[in-house]
């Protein structure tokens, strides 16, 4: 709707996983270099946490995109609120194994196959659970443990990676033996001042912006009042460009930032 009034080609600021909009924090890039270290060394399972908002979907998009479909075959859970059988049914159709069995000594023995033969095609399984912190069932933090027994000699033939909020860590911590696998560990925080800044005009330029369309001031304001959470940056910003449409303004300055916060606290009352 106000593409065409700031000049943009397309929206700068949606919250969905887009791999193209990533902007590399220092956080960001040692987050995905961790992640990659992990599955191209084997070296097993990464525990990946953050605030909500923070990009970790968006960082495992970008993830994705890395891995190289002829050495990895990728399993990716976003739903993890099941139960351990139905845990080990998802992670297999994921990995292209319809099986609708409800037994689950015959899907344990389906993965078991699935496994060495993808080892033995010179390729590795990656698992990825998103929103890791919604499973509530103890009995599938054990499957998820269990996914980490297939070892050959010095490396791992199944890559873990859980991703999720803060208190995953925590539930971790609840199964010694899982929280000893995940070998590496990694919180990711939010933006700084100047990343803020930064993240807001990569956005931008990415959605083709031609001249300035956020003063330094409205900036700093989209940053006060987000925090640094690229979620909340995406919908503060997102707000003021529709706004400032609506009232033909310039450009976003910190005015307009003010306003816009002030109407989204109010709807949020209501």
């Amino acid at each position: 709707m106000y593409c065409g009034y700031w000049g943009l080609r397309e929206v700068p600021f949606k919250n969905t996983p887009d791999p193209k909009y990533i902007y590399y924090s220092k956080e960001h890039e040692e987050a995905l270099v961790r992640l990659l270290y992990v599955v191209t060394e084997g070296r097993g399972g990464l525990l990946l946490t953050g605030e909500y908002g923070c990009g970790k979907t968006l960082l495992s998009r970008v993830f994705l995109n890395e891995l190289n479909d002829s050495k990895f075959l990728v399993a990716l859970v976003t739903n993890p609120n099941l139960s351990d059988t139905d845990f080990l049914r998802e992670i297999l159709f994921q990995l292209g194994v319809d099986k609708q069995s409800n037994h689950k000594v015959e899907l344990l023995h389906e993965i078991d196959k699935l496994v060495l033969k993808t080892h033995e095609s010179g390729r590795s399984i990656v698992i990825i659970v998103d929103e890791a912190q919604q499973v509530s069932d103890d009995r599938t933090f054990e499957e998820i443990r269990m996914l980490l027994n297939y070892q050959q000699y010095d490396a791992f033939m199944v890559s873990l990676i859980l991703m999720g909020q803060p208190e995953l860590r925590e539930k971790v911590a609840a199964f010694p033996q899982l929280k000893q696998r995940l070998g590496m560990r990694f919180h990711l925080q939010t933006l700084t001042h100047e990343e803020s800044r930064k993240y807001i005009e990569h956005r931008l330029n990415i959605a083709g912006q031609t001249r300035e369309i956020f003063t330094s001031e409205g900036k700093d304001a989209v940053f006060e009042h987000s925090k640094g959470v690229p979620r909340e940056i995406n919908n503060i910003s997102d707000m003021a460009l529709l706004t400032g449409y609506g009232y033909n303004a310039p450009t976003v300055d910190r005015k307009l930032v003010e306003m816009v916060v002030e109407d989204m606290s109010l709807e949020a009352k209501k």
